[in-house]
């Protein structure tokens, strides 16, 4: 992995409680109107704003039927974004996600038309059933923000926000992501059953036969890009940061911090662990209306960016361990700031 350098530029001003509070107020309501539509997954939807404050993409993990699509399509609504579901399967081309050219016989010339990857929100729904090539164009289009057609580049709205996902119990016909293309995703979200009184609640809702009323939106996208730039100024203390970094490199050398799993890993995190780490911290600072991250934003937020950058060994998985295993065992041994 390489990394271009630039010019250095002063940094930000420190942002203020007061900004903060200012550039916040449409959290709660964002939170409320989501509930009245969403019974629930309210770690989701969190994982979801936090991710889009810092212009992340996100992969969830779990069975049909979590409400995974229900929650990023009423977000989508609740702050006025264009959202599109693209059903991934294995005959699926990249022209289907990005466009094409299309001669047209009248001006002797070809157009380009648009695919569906031309949104604010997308959801790439069972995104391991798509082949490699399909899997690289929406590679560029994470990463570049932008998609190639013929010989032209295109730019993609922003923001641009992709919440991919896939079933963990079917895997034939399936094309596993490549490490390239989850290191792209800030984090992995694992979406869990509902509990009993959830799910009672979720039979009420359907059982009903009213309409229900269409999600109102709550905040406008610029509104939303403002909030970035706000985040981007939440004070990130020396010590936490050392402590970001701490945590990924104990998943590539977890000897030089004294933890006995060496044998265990095979691949630690990458540097986009600790980036990620950094922004979804300052970003979970923020929705709880802080100026400054705490160690707690940053272990609020690990399991979830480094559970697909780290990948055990033979060893581990003959003991029937997981990466997770081994993330909470660094977490609850490295020393807090």
């Amino acid at each position: 992995m390489t990394f271009e350098t630039t010019e250095m530029k002063p940094a930000a001003e420190r942002v203020t409680e007061e900004e903060i509070q200012q550039a916040s107020q449409w959290v709660i309501p964002l939170r409320a109107e989501i509930g009245r539509h969403l019974i629930g997954q309210q770690d989701l939807v969190d994982r979801l704003i936090a991710v889009l404050l810092v212009r992340g993409h996100v992969l969830l993990e779990g069975v049909p039927g979590l409400a995974k699509t229900l929650a990023l399509k009423t977000l989508a609504q609740l702050v006025s974004a264009n959202f599109r579901r693209i059903q991934f399967t294995p005959d699926m081309l990249p022209a289907d996600i990005v466009g094409t050219q299309i001669f047209d016989p009248r001006a002797a010339q070809f157009e380009v038309k648009h695919g569906p990857v031309f949104a604010n929100f997308i959801l790439a729904d069972e995104i391991n059933r798509a082949p490699a090539k399909v899997q690289s164009a929406l590679l560029e289009a994470m990463q570049e923000k932008q998609v190639t057609i013929g010989e032209q580049s295109f730019r993609l709205p922003e923001p641009f926000f992709v919440m991919a996902t896939q079933n963990p119990l079917e895997q034939e016909g399936t094309y596993p992501l490549p490490e390239a293309q989850l290191d792209r995703f800030m984090m992995k979200v694992i979406v869990d059953y509902p509990t009993m009184e959830e799910e009672m609640a979720v039979i009420d809702v359907a059982a009903s036969t009213q309409e229900m009323a269409k999600p109102v939106p709550v905040v406008t996208l610029d509104v939303i890009a403002q909030a970035q730039q706000v985040v981007n100024r939440v004070y990130l203390d020396e010590k936490v940061k050392r402590y970001i970094v701490s945590l990924v490199h104990a998943t590539r050398k977890p000897d030089d911090f004294q933890l006995k799993i060496g044998p265990y890993l095979r691949v630690g995190a990458s540097p986009r662990a600790s980036i990620a780490l950094t922004l979804l911290g300052k970003a979970r600072a923020f929705l709880d209306g802080r100026n400054f991250v705490t160690p707690h934003d940053v272990k609020s937020v690990a399991r979830d960016v480094l559970r697909h950058r780290v990948v055990v060994s033979y060893e581990a998985e003959a003991e029937g361990l997981d990466a997770e295993h081994f993330i909470q065992q660094i977490l609850d041994e490295m020393p807090v700031p």
